[in-house]
């Protein structure tokens, strides 16, 4: 999996994503862990910004332009440092009575006990039209227009408000998903 090029990585997401993500997922999210824990974030913070990691990475793995120049997990805790760098920028600015309103923090994940979430059933629950939506833009490449007129949208626009409003909500239930395996 360290060593896949772009190509069989995008070939191995597109034919056994279930299986593929969750190989990925079990390797790279310890170290993400630690890195958030050792820079103020508890448990629940690392599952936050891994699922949002995740999310990009399979954005961009399944890209006919995708280039992997370094190993799956080193690219995954690249892009969760920055995500916690911003989400650590984010709280600096909010009121600190925002932050005392915050609940307790969950109890940690045992270091060797390895998360797994089945994003993909995931994305199946969000119903036909979400579901067809993503896929055609993010497996088969479609261009908004194509998918605007396929699906019936009135404009570009819609379809691209839509598209948004889809990938939210299978955010939303991969962290919710994340969030009760914690406990």
């Amino acid at each position: 999996m360290e060593t896949e090029t772009s190509a069989s990585l995008r070939q191995a997401l597109l034919t056994d994503r279930e299986h593929t993500m969750t190989r990925i997922y079990q390797r790279a999210f310890p170290l993400v862990r630690r890195y958030v824990q050792q820079h103020g974030g508890s448990a629940q913070d690392a599952q936050d910004i891994f699922q949002d990691a995740m999310v990009i990475f399979y954005e961009k793995a399944v890209a006919d332009t995708f280039v992997l120049s370094s190993s799956v997990s080193t690219l995954l805790v690249g892009i969760s440092r920055n995500r916690w760098r911003q989400e650590l920028d984010r709280r600096a600015r909010l009121p600190l009575t925002d932050l005392t309103n915050q609940p307790e923090p969950p109890a940690e994940t045992p270091a060797d006990e390895p998360a797994s979430v089945p994003v993909l059933d995931y994305l199946a629950r969000l119903g036909e039209k979400c579901q067809s939506l993503l896929l055609d833009f993010y497996y088969f490449q479609q261009p908004l227009d194509q998918i605007a007129a396929a699906h019936d949208y009135g404009s570009v626009r819609s379809a691209t408000v839509q598209k948004f409003k889809c990938l939210e909500r299978l955010r939303k239930s991969v962290r919710a998903a994340v969030a009760t395996l914690a406990h």
